[in-house]
C-alpha cells in the first residue's frame, strides 16, 4: 500500500527538528576563543602581539600543505587579491566554469580582466577540461578551476594545459576545504588558491572571511600589502605609506579566533560526515531516476553541497520534461520536510552583469582596446543549462556531524515520494513552467538556450 504524501495532508516524513539543522555548530570552545580576543583587545592585523590572525594563517598553511596563507575579509576578496598579486592585467582573459558562485567570474572584473566561460562536466559539475583549450586565445592568462560542491576538479589535465599555454592556475577551493586529489591537498595545486570562511562552509567563521594560500613568498607579501591599502610592510613600525593600490580588506581577530576553534575539530566532523553521507546517498541511488553525487576513486568528496539530478524517463515518466519533474519533486519533498533548493538558477554567462558587458560604464572591461569580442550565449553552455534545469541541492544541513538521523528521514521522504511517482507525474504535467533563469531580469533567455 502506498504511503500518502504530506502535500495532501499526511504527516511529513521528516520531523520538525530535522528540517533545519544547526550549522555551524557553536561550542563552548568557540565562545572561549571569541572571549579570548575580547579580553586581549587585539582586534586586527598590525596590533602589537596580535596572535589570532597570524595563528590562523600558520595553521591554515599547514592544513593546505602550502608555505603561506594570508587572511582577508571574504573569499571573493581572496580571489580578487590573488589575481592582482599574480599580475593579471586589464584586458587579460581568465577562464572560469559556467557554473559556480558568481564571485568566481566577478573577481577578474576587479582587475578589468575578462571572464571566458567553459561548460561543465555533466557528472562532476566541474569545468569540462575537454573544452578549455578551444577557449584559449592570445589574451588568456589564467584558469580558475572550481572544486564545486566539494569535489576536486581534474587538476592534472588543467595543469597540463596551463603548462602548454604558459597560463596561471588559481584554485577556487572555497567548497573543498581539506579535499584531496591524487594525494595532493586542495589549495596546494595552483600558483595561488583561495578559500572562503562564510558560515555555510565546512570550516566557517561567524560571518565572512577568506584566505589566500601559496608557496610563492612574493605573492603572499603582495597580498598582505594589498589587504592594507597597498602599504609598505617592510618597516618594523607601520608608516601608513602606500606603495601601490590596495584597500582595507583585513580579517578581524574575533573571526580568526572562531575559525581556529572550528579548524581544530574539522577532521572529527569530516569523519562523521564521511560516515553519514554515503549511507544517505546509497539509499537515494537505489531509486530509479535519481543521479547522486559521484566520488571518483582518485579524489575525496568533502560533501559541501549535495546535488541530485532527476531523470523522468528513468523514473518511468515518459514524455515529461526534466524541469517539470524537478519542480514537482521539489514541492513534494519540501512538504515532506526535505530542505532542497537550487544552487544558482542561471549559468554565470547568462547573468545580467555579463550579458550587458558594462561593469564600469562605457562597456569596460570588454570595450578595452585590443580585447577579443565575447559572446555569452546560453546555447553555448548546454550542459550547465541542463544541470540547472534537472537538479536540486541539499546545502548546509548535512554538514552538521550529527545529521545521520535527519538524513535517514530525508531518505525515507524520497522513498515515500517515489512510491507516488504517478501522482507526482500528473501534477508535473499540469504545472506552469519556465526554466529557472527565466525570472531573472536582464538574463539571457534565447530560444536556443531553453532545454
Amino acid at each position: 500500500m502506498k504511503a500518502e504524501l504530506a502535500m495532501f495532508g499526511s504527516k511529513p516524513a521528516v520531523r520538525p527538528e530535522h528540517r533545519r539543522l544547526e550549522w555551524p555548530v557553536v561550542t563552548d570552545a568557540d565562545r572561549e576563543a571569541v572571549l579570548r580576543v575580547l579580553d586581549s583587545r587585539k582586534f586586527t592585523v598590525g596590533a602589537k602581539n596580535e596572535q589570532e590572525i597570524s595563528g590562523l594563517e600558520s595553521e591554515w598553511a599547514e592544513f593546505c600543505d602550502t608555505r603561506y596563507a594570508v587572511a582577508v575579509n571574504s573569499g571573493t576578496v581572496a580571489l580578487e587579491l590573488a589575481l592582482t598579486a599574480l599580475g593579471i592585467q586589464p584586458g587579460d582573459e581568465v577562464i572560469v566554469p559556467a557554473l559556480s558562485y558568481v564571485a568566481t567570474a566577478m573577481a577578474p572584473l576587479y582587475q578589468l580582466a575578462i571572464p571566458v566561460f567553459v561548460d561543465i562536466d555533466p557528472v562532476t559539475f566541474n569545468i569540462d577540461v575537454n573544452q578549455i583549450e578551444a577557449k584559449i586565445t592570445n589574451r588568456t592568462r589564467a584558469i580558475i578551476p572550481v572544486h564545486l560542491g566539494g569535489l576536486p576538479a581534474d587538476m592534472d589535465e588543467i595543469r597540463a594545459l596551463a603548462r602548454k599555454h604558459d597560463l596561471l592556475v588559481i584554485e577556487d577551493a572555497v567548497q573543498a576545504q581539506g579535499g584531496k586529489y591524487r594525494g595532493e591537498t586542495c589549495g596546494s595545486m595552483g600558483a595561488a588558491s583561495v578559500f572562503s570562511l562564510n558560515v555555510e562552509k565546512s570550516i566557517p567563521t561567524c560571518g565572512e572571511g577568506g584566505l589566500i594560500v601559496t608557496d610563492d613568498e612574493a605573492v603572499a607579501e603582495r597580498c598582505r600589502s594589498l589587504r592594507i591599502l597597498g602599504e609598505d610592510l617592510s618597516t618594523e613600525e607601520r608608516l601608513y605609506v602606500s606603495a601601490t593600490r590596495g584597500s582595507n580588506l583585513k580579517l578581524s581577530s574575533v573571526l580568526a579566533a572562531f575559525t581556529r576553534s572550528q579548524l581544530a575539530r574539522f577532521w572529527d566532523y569530516q569523519e562523521r560526515r564521511d560516515a553519514n553521507t554515503p549511507v544517505f546517498l546509497e539509499r537515494l541511488a537505489a531509486l530509479p531516476g535519481i543521479v547522486v553525487p559521484p566520488t571518483p576513486e582518485d579524489r575525496s568528496h568533502m560533501w559541501h553541497m549535495l546535488r541530485f539530478r532527476f531523470d523522468p524517463e528513468a523514473a518511468g515518466l515518459d514524455g515529461l520534461s526534466a524541469g517539470r519533474f524537478r519542480q514537482a519533486l521539489r514541492r513534494a519533498l519540501l512538504a515532506e520536510g526535505v530542505p532542497l533548493t537550487h544552487y544558482q538558477i542561471i549559468p554565470l554567462p547568462g547573468q545580467p552583469v555579463f550579458q550587458e558587458q558594462n561593469a564600469y560604464g562605457q562597456g569596460y572591461p570588454w570595450s578595452l582596446p585590443g580585447t577579443n569580442p565575447q559572446r555569452y550565449d546560453l546555447a553555448d553552455y548546454p550542459v550547465t543549462c541542463q544541470v540547472i534545469e534537472d537538479s536540486l541541492c541539499l546545502r548546509r544541513m548535512h554538514l552538521n556531524p550529527d545529521a545521520g538521523p535527519a538524513l535517514d528521514e530525508y531518505a525515507t521522504a524520497f522513498e515515500r515520494v517515489w512510491k507516488n511517482l504517478d501522482v507526482v507525474g500528473r501534477m508535473a504535467r499540469q504545472l506552469d513552467y519556465a526554466p529557472p533563469w527565466a525570472a531573472v531580469k536582464g538574463a539571457a533567455v534565447q530560444a536556443g538556450a531553453t532545454v
